[in-house]
């Protein structure tokens, strides 16, 4: 007797459209997948809009300009993935690049500027984390309140005056030279990306980050030291503002109070549209990358289109609200 095959009229293509399903929802459920896909379909849409995006000139300019955001970017996301954030870093960059020009202009030294620039901005970054863990105050308001202290402060310190530097040493090349036919900040931020990724996957440090921002009480519990941890957050985070301060000062040939505001808009919105989670423990540095060059390629474009440069800092804003609030449905459907 014969084995009886029973057939559904349409079960197989059912299947198939199940497995089609499937399929969509596996792609759109790997963020970098459609980070990339959105980023080429902007690539080619700025294209076709204007043939200047693809000149060598533009080209560079975005790198450079990304490369910039990328390095701060790096440790807001450590910052997030440790659940805390710091709104401060523009205002810290500006104050930086000030510190540090004054610093070169009195001694003649380009080695004492940047050091004295980045000592000053890891101080920042030493004082956020101090309130923040020590006085246990939310992230988001004191640094907000750095932002309004250092912003305030900063006009006090350069006597609301843009500080020329006087063409010291290779200062001009920190912004605007190459290395390797690469621009200089772009080797920065690959330096910078590398290192961080080794010490996000490959060392005790990430994976106790992940931990105290995914479940601070389990970390708690379990003997981290979530103040240390995140202390050496805040101060990663202040160190790369401080070289991106002299990397946007050696740029302008300046340093000017008003430098860097809506930068940390910017910085934000990039690494939570890269998935990084707001409430901390979930985070990768290639969707930060991601994220960067997308927001930049935009900006871009903003600006070879002719479109108004008002909307610079109104896509970031509403990039934030989007990203924040899918972020808000996926970690619901992990709860259910």
């Amino acid at each position: 007797m014969s084995d009886a095959r029973i057939s559904v009229p349409g079960a197989a293509s059912q299947a198939g459209e199940q497995q089609k399903r499937g399929l969509v929802a596996a792609l759109l459920a790997n963020r970098q997948i459609v980070l990339v896909g959105i980023l080429v379909l902007l690539c080619v849409a700025m294209s076709i809009g204007s043939s200047d995006f693809y000149s060598g000139d533009n080209i560079v300019a975005i790198l450079r300009q990304a490369s910039m955001v990328l390095i701060v970017a790096v440790g807001m996301t450590l910052l997030l993935i440790s659940g805390e954030v710091d709104l401060s870093v523009g205002a810290s960059m500006a104050f930086t690049g000030l510190v540090a020009m004054d610093v070169m202009n009195q001694t003649g030294s380009l080695a004492l500027g940047a050091v004295a620039g980045i000592l000053f901005a890891a101080a920042v970054g030493l004082f956020n984390g101090f309130v923040v863990t020590i006085l246990r105050v939310n992230s988001l308001i004191a640094t907000i309140a750095s932002l309004m202290i250092l912003q305030g402060s900063v006009f006090i310190f350069s006597r609301e005056a843009v500080q020329n530097h006087h063409q010291i040493g290779l200062f001009p090349e920190v912004g605007a030279g190459y290395i390797l036919g690469l621009p200089v900040p772009v080797v920065i931020a690959f330096v910078a990306f590398v290192v961080a990724w080794i010490a996000l996957a490959k060392t005790t440090f990430g994976r106790k980050l992940f931990a105290v921002g995914g479940n601070p009480k389990a970390a708690r519990l379990s003997g981290l030291r979530s103040t240390q941890l995140k202390i050496a957050a805040f101060v990663i985070t202040g160190i790369l503002v401080g070289v991106t301060g002299l990397i946007l000062s050696s740029l302008m040939n300046a340093g000017q109070p008003t430098a860097g505001r809506g930068f940390e808009l910017i910085v934000v919105a990039a690494v939570i549209l890269g998935g990084t989670s707001l409430y901390g423990g979930e985070g990768t540095l290639f969707g930060t990358l991601l994220g960067v060059l997308i927001l930049e390629v935009i900006d871009n474009g903003i600006i070879i289109l002719g479109l108004n440069q008002d909307l610079q800092i109104v896509v970031p804003g509403v990039i934030i609200i989007i990203a924040v609030y899918l972020d808000q449905v996926r970690k619901k459907r992990h709860a259910t």
